[in-house]
């Protein structure tokens, strides 16, 4: 296997072969939580300039129809990552280094030692993400409910709780919420109720369908199976 190759865009915004998913999906729903501070390191994440979701021109077709179908039974995707500039990794790299930052450990690794997340495979130094056709996501009712500012304890509960007392993102009840680094988060969970792995098989199902595979310690997270740039790794801004 060669030595990956960092790419990054000179253009305005992106490089050929990616698209804005909103150019092809108008209907998705975005929570591009890097863009934000409510995330695993507590902070907005180093290439999010914007909260769009850019991705390889590939994988927002077979997410299309992921969508057409979802769309039949008044559900939508809802994304929270897509193109993950390898800046971002890195942001990640050196936060899992800081010995006395954890600010959002109740929150999102309640049960798991930060020095072991990369050893756990919930963080990796190179993400699929940075190739362009990966993406983590949920699925949430149509029409989404509008959403009320959420509350402290709620920003801050273990992602593990019930979902009532979870931070809300109206995703349907799968279990943990998004970036949960927990056991409970694996795909084939069985601490996790009835109706809550029926939640994620509907999900695993719809998307392997049109061509993607999951990663078995994330319910949310997908990857094209015949990605474009499977051995690229972009660093372009997301603007």
């Amino acid at each position: 296997m060669g030595i990956p190759v960092l790419a990054d865009s000179t253009k305005l915004n992106f490089p050929d072969g990616f698209v804005d998913i909103k150019e092809v999906i108008p209907s998705i729903v975005l929570d591009i939580r890097y863009y934000t501070s409510y995330n695993f390191v507590g902070e907005k994440i180093d290439g999010y300039e914007s909260g769009k979701c850019i991705i390889t021109r590939k994988a927002a077709d077979a997410l299309k129809k992921v969508q057409d179908e979802l769309s039949g039974y008044s559900l939508s995707l809802k994304l929270y990552d897509c193109y993950r500039p390898q800046r971002a990794v890195d942001h990640f790299v050196r936060w899992a280094g800081d010995k006395n930052d954890f600010r959002m450990k109740k929150a999102f690794y309640p049960a798991v030692r930060k020095n072991n997340l990369f050893k756990h495979g919930y963080l990796a130094a190179r993400s699929g993400h940075s190739r362009g056709s990966s993406i983590d996501l949920t699925i949430v009712p149509i029409p989404v409910p509008i959403k009320k500012e959420n509350t402290i304890e709620q920003d801050y509960c273990e992602c593990c709780t019930e979902v009532e007392k979870r931070y809300i993102d109206f995703s349907i009840d799968m279990g943990t919420g998004f970036d949960c680094f927990d056991k409970k988060s694996w795909t084939a969970a069985r601490s996790i109720s009835q109706k809550q792995r029926e939640n994620r098989q509907l999900l695993k199902t719809v998307m392997e369908k049109y061509g993607f595979r999951n990663y078995r310690k994330e319910w949310w997270h997908f990857t094209l199976k015949n990605e474009p740039y499977p051995d690229t790794y972009f660093n372009f801004i997301v603007r």
